[in-house]
């Protein structure tokens, strides 16, 4: 146990509690290991999910089903020793099944809060387009402000907190499309892909009698997260990098093939998404290379191309890799 700290001492204390990028890297590397025991073969995903973490957002995971979509955001989840919550969406989920509800208690004579499932550090929301419109609505407010307001009472979310959520794009029956809004509040949309043929053999040698989940403990836990968010937050962005991502935002908007571009919200999760991106290459300042690698991820999914677009099977994606070509970088910036 630590010892206690003199009052005339804390200072000095803290000073030695102070953290670097060394340390975020580290505590990175082992959040990578430990999530690559489990997610095998995917090592790019995983870090992109890690820059989501670290950036203080929200991921959506978009793929057909058994790649292992949940698989991943659960071992995000137990990597960090926080609290966790899994919510399994279903078109029968009510709004108060997310949020909480207010019970009147008959012994006390008064009415009392019981938290829903988005109340944990890390909520999971397991296939989230299977409920209602109106159950999805209930996430806005605690994904945007870390808050949840239940009859007129606000109540604060606890830090960390980020919404990990999956999606099968292919199966349309009985789904129901993330409403634009919503799908802005997710800093980054990923695919895990089919693994290749020697991933798959090794994790029907790894997973073929039990799961990687059993094995996998904790390498961090909250307070320590907070911590390196912190870094995070005080990574450089030069005026340069700050204007080539409204560019690269500005560019969506004026493009023909897309009759919805990048919202000023998404701009701003470019830039904090390049910073955590720097921080886990250990650099403290944000090169344009940063939102150049982050552009996809961060923006198309949040775009709608227009018809004509859509018969020329031109996705969003693609759209956004041409602009990253097309807008120029910089003068004078470094590149990697």
């Amino acid at each position: 146990m630590r010892a206690p700290v003199a009052p005339g001492q804390r200072g000095a204390a803290d000073r030695t509690e102070e953290l670097d990028l060394s340390d975020l890297t580290e505590t990175a590397d082992r959040l990578q290991n430990a999530i690559g025991a489990v997610v095998e073969g995917k090592p790019e995903v995983i870090e992109l999910a890690l820059a989501v973490l670290f950036a203080e957002g929200h991921l959506l995971i978009e793929d057909v089903p058994g790649v292992g979509k949940t698989l991943l955001a659960k071992s995000m989840a137990r990597a960090v020793d926080c609290s966790v919550r899994r919510i399994q969406f279903t078109p029968d989920l009510m709004p108060s099944d997310v949020t909480g509800v207010s019970v009147f208690n008959q012994e006390t004579r008064q009415f009392e809060f019981k938290p829903g499932g988005v109340f944990a550090n890390v909520v999971v929301g397991d296939e989230i387009n299977r409920a209602s419109p109106k159950t999805q609505s209930a996430l806005l407010e605690c994904m945007e402000e870390r808050q949840v307001t239940v009859d007129g009472t606000t109540y604060q979310l606890e830090a960390p907190f980020i919404v990990v959520a999956t999606q099968n794009p292919i199966e349309m029956e009985g789904t129901y499309p993330l409403p634009e809004a919503q799908r802005d509040r997710f800093m980054a949309r990923l695919s895990m892909g089919y693994p290749a043929v020697a991933d798959e053999i090794d994790m029907i040698d790894t997973h073929g009698a039990h799961t990687g989940l059993d094995t996998l403990e904790p390498v961090t836990d909250a307070a320590h997260m907070i911590k390196l968010i912190g870094l995070v937050r005080s990574v450089h962005v030069s005026d340069a990098v700050k204007q080539y991502a409204v560019a690269l935002a500005g560019a969506t908007r004026a493009s023909q093939e897309l009759r919805l571009g990048a919202s000023p919200r998404a701009t701003l999760h470019l830039v904090r998404a390049a910073k955590a991106w720097a921080a886990l290459d250990g650099r403290d300042y944000v090169l344009p290379d940063d939102l150049q690698t982050l552009a996809a991820p961060v923006l198309a999914h949040r775009l709608l191309p227009t018809a004509e677009a859509q018969i020329g099977r031109r996705e969003a994606s693609q759209v956004v890799t041409d602009i990253v070509q097309q807008v120029p970088v910089p003068e004078g910036q470094p590149h990697t």
